[in-house]
C-alpha cells in the first residue's frame, strides 16, 4: 500500500529521454521500476464537479493496481504542490466496477511508458553533505506519452527539486506546471479528429505533434 498525503513535482518535456537515462546513472540514482506500460482512468461525476474544481479520482495498472486522488494544485515557483492521496487497491477491474456504482464515469483514458529512478544522498556527485541532504528521497519518472518525452521530478521540497532539475540540466523556466490531460486538450483544440477522452499510442499513431502545439518550451533546449 502506498498512501501520500502531498505531492512536490515538476514536469518539463524533453526531446532526448535517453540523455536524461545517462545522466542519472552518473549521478548513481537506483532504478525503481523499470520501463512499464501505465493504463490511466480519470473518473467524474456527470456534472464534472471533480475537474472543474482542478480534482483528480484516478485509477491506474502497471505493475499493480492503485487509486488516487489529488487536490487542486498550487503553482509554487514552477512545482505543482497539490494533496494526494493513493494506496494499491486488490483488483482493477472490480475498482473500475466500484467507482461506477457510485456513480463516476469515464472523464479520460491515457497511456505512457515510465521508467522510474530515485536519487538518494549517498551519490559520489553530490558535492558535500549538506547538499545531499536536499536530494534524499526525490524521484525521477521518465515518461514517453503519445504526443511526447517528458521528465518528472517528485521531491519533499522545491529547492531539492531544482537541484535535481539542475543536474539534469533541465531548464527551469520551461518547467510546466499542468497536467498532461490539460496538456492533451491543448492537442485536441488543434485537431478536432481526435477524442479527447482517448489519448492512447493507437489513437495518435502517426501524429507528427510539435512542442508548439502543446503550447510548451523544450526543457533540454
Amino acid at each position: 500500500m502506498v498512501i501520500r498525503m502531498q505531492e512536490l513535482e515538476a514536469k518539463f518535456f524533453v526531446l532526448d529521454l535517453k540523455k536524461i537515462e545517462v545522466c542519472l546513472q552518473e549521478l548513481e540514482a537506483h532504478l525503481i521500476q523499470p520501463r512499464s506500460l501505465e493504463t490511466n482512468i480519470r473518473f467524474d461525476l456527470p456534472d464534472n464537479c471533480l475537474s472543474s474544481e482542478g480534482h483528480i479520482l484516478r485509477l491506474r495498472q502497471d505493475t499493480e493496481a492503485r487509486l488516487t486522488y489529488k487536490s487542486a494544485g498550487i503553482n509554487e515557483s514552477g512545482v505543482l504542490n497539490r494533496t494526494e492521496i493513493e494506496f494499491v487497491v486488490e483488483d482493477f477491474e472490480k475498482a473500475k466496477a466500484f467507482i461506477e456504482a457510485l456513480g463516476y464515469q469515464k472523464l479520460f483514458y491515457y497511456e505512457k511508458y515510465r521508467t522510474t529512478y530515485t536519487l538518494e544522498s549517498n551519490s559520489l556527485l553530490l558535492e558535500n553533505q549538506k547538499q545531499a541532504s536536499g536530494f534524499h528521497n526525490c524521484h525521477i519518472m521518465l515518461d514517453e506519452l503519445p504526443y511526447g518525452n517528458f521528465v518528472e521530478i517528485e521531491g519533499e521540497g522545491v529547492e531539492s527539486i531544482r537541484g535535481v532539475a539542475d543536474r539534469l540540466q533541465l531548464r527551469w523556466d520551461r518547467a510546466i506546471p499542468t497536467s498532461y490531460h490539460v496538456l492533451f486538450e491543448r492537442l485536441c483544440a488543434k485537431h478536432p479528429e481526435l477524442d479527447p477522452k482517448e489519448l492512447s499510442f493507437a489513437a495518435l499513431k502517426g501524429l507528427g505533434v510539435s512542442v508548439g502545439e502543446l503550447s510548451i518550451g523544450r526543457g533540454d533546449a
